[in-house]
């Protein structure tokens, strides 16, 4: 959230590897976002450099190493490492998951589920909000599941985990700072979610929370935030 009017420097992270140049002096948004478990990769990562040195920062060189990884899973070929070519190659598969949703009147949010599993979830504070990140948020899902999907694995999306998932976001701790722009920065994390929340004026208007890793996928013991804070201390 920014201020009308002024000058906000904003921390970010590259999602193409090997480009060092601009196509355009202008600025435009692409109609996609982070896949889920990259932006649930970045939440943690976020969260510990906050807390450990007061700076939104993320690991970048988790992030460049992710997007590979799952371009050469998806046998995607990109000489500079993009993050868009895997979103082109996916296109008419990702087209047929997103085609089966729809908004609701006065819908402000959503708990997405892959392979029956509850891997995140996003809100806003207003529908017409939402309403504008809605395909952008259903693709950065949807890319996921077709990376992850398994027919043996295949299970039914039952209530009771978006239930559980719920209850453990709610027991999450949260600290609050001043955020980039307008408003708090709220950091949640505890054994099972990670996310954040950024607040004004009393009002949430954008809240994000993550299934951690190994509650999404349960194949992994390591994390992009393991990474990002061994290096932290191998530099010290």
């Amino acid at each position: 959230m920014i201020k009308g009017n002024s000058s906000t420097v904003i921390p970010v992270s590259c999602v193409e590897h090997g480009r060092w140049s601009y196509s355009s002096a202008r600025f435009r948004s692409e109609n996609r976002m982070m896949p889920s478990n990259l932006r649930a990769r970045k939440a943690q990562q976020v969260n510990y450099s906050v807390r450990s040195s007061g700076e939104f920062r993320s690991d970048q060189g988790a992030i460049w190493d992710e997007i590979a990884q799952k371009a050469e899973r998806m046998h995607v070929d990109s000489p500079t490492g993009a993050m868009a070519s895997i979103y082109e190659k996916q296109m008419p598969t990702m087209q047929e998951y997103t085609k089966q949703f729809s908004l609701i009147d006065g819908q402000v949010g959503a708990v997405f589920m892959i392979n029956g599993k509850v891997v995140g979830m996003d809100a806003f504070g207003r529908h017409e909000t939402f309403a504008k990140v809605f395909n952008k948020l259903l693709s950065s899902y949807a890319i996921d599941a077709i990376d992850w999907y398994d027919l043996k694995k295949e299970a039914k999306a039952l209530k009771s985990k978006v239930t559980k998932f719920m209850n453990a976001s709610k027991g999450a701790t949260t600290e609050s700072r001043p955020s980039v722009g307008l408003g708090t920065d709220l950091r949640l994390e505890s054994e099972k979610v990670i996310g954040f929340a950024l607040s004004l004026d009393d009002q949430i208007l954008h809240l994000c929370i993550f299934s951690r890793e190994d509650e999404q996928r349960g194949n992994r013991s390591d994390s992009g935030m393991v990474r990002f804070s061994m290096r932290r201390r191998n530099r010290h």
